[in-house]
């Protein structure tokens, strides 16, 4: 086979993966243009058979019936911003410290406690809820978004995806800060943490993800309207019995996934980057 058919092929491929992939993104982005396009129609419309996939006109009093519904979304939403925001930054400063000292600093029993670390992703929430439930409600958190936030402040996947990051860096520049005298805070300052960028990057973008999700926690902790977060939010306003209003709760879900798929747009790179990093070994 000659270089210009080989090279034909190799094009004819690359088009077919290209297609392929085009398909799937397609099929994967349809759930939200409906949610978004049904969050347009009035409630007959949207029960309507067939449906069509495009709504007759772009009404807005669907918006405007959440932040009049019972329910306060502007204060829930104001919730889930403060729980994620405190989240993501609590697991970026503990999950990096304790990665730091589990890939540089050599200590007895480093090994098992890594290990220890690890089985706790083991366990789901609903293994833990009843003693955390037990122990806020004699310090007085139920009923508190700080408290849910105060639940993850650190994690076990987040040391794991931040010691493997560190695993693959380099230790010339650190043995050399060691041999001038410098500290192990000041080489994970000036030297190890500028490195941690696109891990840094990853796991912040996963946490809040991960945090503005949270239903189970929040459903147990959180009973008052004016503490909820948005999950609950979209439980209440569904009704019992799913009778509530559908387009309202479509017009509610697209105004609370908005934040995640904005931030996942602008730093996808950094979650594939950290996430590819992180299974690289020294």
């Amino acid at each position: 086979m000659s270089m210009m058919q080989t090279n034909t092929a190799k094009r004819w491929v690359d088009w077919a993966i290209i297609a392929v992939m085009a398909l799937l993104a397609i099929g994967m982005l349809l759930p939200f243009l409906w949610l978004i396009a049904t969050s347009f129609r009035s409630v007959s419309e949207a029960y309507k058979l067939p449906p069509s996939f495009f709504p007759n006109n772009l009404d807005f009093v669907n918006y405007a019936k959440v932040l009049a519904s019972r329910v306060p979304f502007l204060q829930i939403y104001y919730n889930s911003l403060l729980v994620a925001l405190v989240v993501t930054i609590g697991q970026l400063v503990t999950c990096t410290l304790a990665a730091f000292a589990f890939a540089r600093l050599n200590f007895r029993g480093r090994d098992w406690l890594f290990i220890a670390f690890l089985v706790g992703l083991m366990f789901p929430a609903q293994v833990t809820i009843l003693p955390i439930y037990l122990g806020y409600a004699k310090l007085g958190l139920l009923n508190q978004p700080i408290g849910l936030a105060l639940m993850y402040l650190t994690s076990s996947f987040g040391v794991f995806l931040m010691r493997q990051f560190m695993l693959s860096q380099p230790k010339a520049l650190e043995e050399a800060a060691l041999m001038d005298g410098a500290g192990y805070f000041k080489i994970f300052w000036r030297i190890s943490l500028p490195q941690l960028r696109p891990a840094l990057s990853a796991l912040g973008i996963i946490t809040f993800t991960q945090t503005w999700n949270y239903y189970f926690q929040a459903k147990v902790l959180l009973g008052k309207n004016e503490a909820m977060t948005l999950p609950i939010a979209m439980d209440v306003l569904r009704g019992y019995m799913a009778a509530g209003n559908l387009s309202v709760v479509m017009a509610a879900m697209s105004m609370a996934v908005l934040p995640v798929i904005l931030l996942f747009l602008i730093a996808q790179k950094f979650v594939i980057e950290g996430i590819t990093m992180s299974g690289i070994k020294n």
